[in-house]
């Protein structure tokens, strides 16, 4: 079947398919700073209605049903407390997260993958302490070779994150949109200029 007329027959409007709800935890802090905790419109207001979240700020949006009206939620708080993880999962986004999306070896930003320092030819296994954020261009110039071997250094040695410290690196990159009812969510504890 074309795609374009299977389209057609899709109900939610475009207007509605793109206002995310801010997600805080009961004590008003994101769930997660990066990637950003947010819940499609559909989520929230099914959250809202089920009386597991509060709504904080809305969108000028209504949806409708046959029996309520609600305005689309940007922002809600949880009614009960998560716990955040103190162990952070080893997966790539966490790594160039950990290395601030730049590569290791020249500090270039873009087109990264990642790189073991004592590579796997020569015994090294995959973990937060041998891997690291690398550009192409220096991936390959270091191959399988030893950093002596390759002329290379390590902007700063590849350590296990904690996850308060990634967390606050994640608050150094925003989304590329952010809702202005956000803001002041996200930023509450940074400090004040004087």
């Amino acid at each position: 079947m074309d795609g374009d007329f299977r389209t057609s027959f899709v109900r939610e409007p475009g207007s509605l398919r793109h206002n995310p709800a801010l997600v805080l935890n009961a004590d008003y802090r994101p769930l997660s700073y990066y990637p950003l905790s947010l819940w499609p419109w559909q989520e929230a207001v099914k959250a809202a209605v089920l009386d597991r979240v509060d709504i904080v700020a809305e969108y000028d949006t209504v949806v409708r049903s046959p029996s309520m009206e609600i305005r689309i939620p940007s922002v809600v708080v949880l009614k009960d407390y998560v716990k955040p993880q103190k162990r952070v999962a080893f997966t790539r986004f966490n790594l160039f997260l950990r290395d601030e999306f730049c590569c290791q070896y020249c500090g270039a930003r873009g087109d990264l993958t990642f790189d073991h320092v004592v590579p796997r030819a020569r015994g090294g296994i995959t973990s937060w302490e041998n891997v690291v954020a690398a550009c192409s261009k220096c991936n390959l110039r270091k191959g399988a070779k030893s950093l002596r071997q390759a002329g290379m250094a390590l902007r700063k040695a590849p350590r296990r994150p904690g996850s308060e410290e990634l967390r606050n690196m994640g608050r150094r990159f925003p989304p590329n949109h952010l809702h202005e009812t956000w803001v002041d969510f996200l930023y509450w504890d940074a400090e004040l200029e004087a």
